[in-house]
């Protein structure tokens, strides 16, 4: 394995600093999460600015908003944007319902309860709990989504297994000694490692000649 300090330098070098995302807080990053479908992300940013100007990304804003200004945002976020509108709705009614209205309390409770608060809202299983953990600065474990997660096995980190969760946590394990301790650099590996995986490290013809790491990585030779 090349050392993951060495993997993200060399990826940082490549793609630049990265941005983060334009959400702050629990609420807006799991408004984010359910703000398109499998669109760019320079068009999931348009649609949930979009969103934050016209409603409010505020729970009891999204609750009044009228239904055709939902829609209307929500079809500039791809396919079956009444469901959207269902999930922001959703969303919003549980943190009015269950957290008075402010989920940013979860922050002050053990990473793993803050987990299950967030496991409750729509789309959101532990990779995305942990995410939004991350984004948030806290918690000690690196958010891994399929393209990170892809780029990692072919380092050489975690076993690739036939269920998605016995892989995602096998890499976790394998990079538990040597990851930072600043949440923020977590944040930004994860990004790094996301783009690398989107744009060459791909599921399939990955563009190894082009890679910043090639020399790190085992799967060339394969």
């Amino acid at each position: 394995m090349p050392g993951f300090k060495k993997l993200i330098a060399r990826l940082k070098r490549h793609y630049g600093e990265p941005n983060l995302p334009p959400a702050r807080g629990p609420f807006e990053l799991v408004m984010w999460e359910n703000a398109c479908y499998l669109l760019p992300d320079e068009w999931r940013a348009e649609m949930f600015e979009g969103l934050r100007k016209q409603v409010g990304i505020k729970a009891a804003a999204i609750l009044k908003a009228n239904g055709e200004t939902l829609l209307a945002l929500a079809k500039r976020g791809g396919m079956r944007p009444e469901t959207r509108v269902f999930r922001w709705r959703e969303i919003a009614r549980i943190t009015e319902s269950q957290f008075g209205g402010d989920l940013d309390r979860i922050l002050e409770e053990p990473y793993e309860k803050a987990k299950r608060a967030l496991k409750q809202f729509p789309t959101i299983g532990d990779p995305g709990a942990e995410k939004i953990l991350m984004f948030c600065g806290v918690g000690p474990k690196l958010a891994l989504e399929s393209n990170g997660l892809r780029v990692l096995n072919r380092v050489g980190y975690g076993r690739v297994q036939k269920n998605y969760g016995a892989t995602y946590r096998s890499v976790q394990e394998a990079l538990q000694n040597e990851l930072p301790h600043n949440p923020a650099d977590l944040a930004r590996a994860h990004i790094l490692l996301r783009e690398h995986g989107k744009t060459l490290c791909k599921t399939n013809a990955p563009l190894c000649r082009a890679c910043p790491a090639a020399d790190l990585c085992a799967f060339p030779s394969k």
